[in-house]
């Protein structure tokens, strides 16, 4: 049996980075290691009702935000209860269907306050939520990637493009090429104690912060500790038939002055261990093996294994 983890007092200063269901998953573990939590979110988001109001009003995209948001609600009936509100998506023949309810809160709050960060601070404070959300720009943010099929490169532009493209991505740009980076967000990598990139979609989730260059210097500078969690499958259209060294290689090439402490991989996925070690090495980081994916054998972290190893690894246990 687990041991149960202490509610943390303060805990380190971490910063977790991504989007979508990977952030989701990182963030449900480390609030519970941590009440000093801050999620720096991409922005690149162009599908469904995240797309849909950010066509139509110009606003940030608020999907991955909003799920941000919903995995630091609270266990209490409290957190439950509005992590599902905002999770909650419309069913119906209209305009609303498919729109979730927390995306529209965010967006009226931020025509309300005219902040981005403001609107996601309040929505925090309604939801109880064990930590801070702040996007990673300021602008809404198209992903470029370069994808070789059958020998031939291409170009193709859109989150949910790079995501669906047959094809292997080789690299991704963002448009603009040079965003403004939230302050918030780079204060708070800054002042970190831990970086926590991944896991998510490799390209669209994780590697887009390296391109927003105040970010991206302000995690090169920061005097943080930096790990990265690998993901439990590859992500079909993004990175299928990826091995795990694959993923580090990738990061590698992005972010090539980039040094890391962690690699966290879950013991089933590790096919080659001395490959897998020699690209955590090459990124000056050691591997840390351990048993993090949920029980049933679906290829989702378990928030709770998960959180125990980051615990012992940020108390210098593992």
């Amino acid at each position: 049996m687990e041991a149960a983890l202490p509610h943390p007092l303060n805990g380190p200063r971490v910063v977790a980075l991504g989007g979508g269901h990977g952030l989701y998953a990182s963030l449900s573990a480390l609030r519970v290691v941590t009440d000093r939590l801050t999620a720096v979110v991409t922005v690149a988001d162009d599908g469904g009702s995240s797309g849909r109001l950010r066509r139509e009003l110009g606003v940030l995209p608020p999907g991955d935000l909003r799920m941000a948001l919903a995995a630091l609600c609270g266990d209490d009936e409290w957190g439950i209860t509005w992590s599902e509100v905002v999770q909650h998506r419309f069913r119906s023949e209209g305009d609303l269907h498919g729109h979730a309810v927390g995306n529209l809160l965010i967006v009226a709050l931020w025509e309300l306050l005219g902040d981005p960060v403001a609107g996601l601070d309040w929505v925090g404070r309604l939801l109880g939520a064990h930590g801070r959300v702040l996007p990673m720009a300021s602008v809404p943010l198209d992903i470029v990637a370069e994808v070789e099929l059958d020998g031939v490169t291409s170009t193709v532009r859109g989150q949910v493009a790079c995501a669906l493209t047959p094809g292997r991505v080789q690299a991704i740009s963002l448009v603009p090429e040079d965003p403004p980076a939230r302050p918030e967000a780079v204060a708070a990598v800054q002042e970190a104690d831990w970086l926590v990139f991944g896991p998510g979609s490799w390209f669209t989730s994780v590697l887009p912060h390296l391109k927003v260059p105040e970010l991206a210097r302000a995690l090169h500078e920061s005097r943080a500790r930096r790990l990265v969690t690998l993901n439990l499958a590859p992500q079909p259209g993004e990175t299928d038939d990826f091995s795990p060294q694959q993923h580090l290689e990738v990061l590698r090439q992005h972010a090539p002055d980039l040094a890391f402490d962690v690699v966290l991989a879950d013991t089933g996925v590790v096919d080659d261990l001395d490959a897998l070690d020699k690209a955590a090495a090459a990124l000056g980081a050691r591997l840390v093996l351990a048993d993090v994916a949920a029980a049933d054998g679906s290829p989702r972290h378990d928030p709770r294994r998960l959180a125990s190893v980051l615990d012992e690894i940020f108390l210098q246990k593992r």
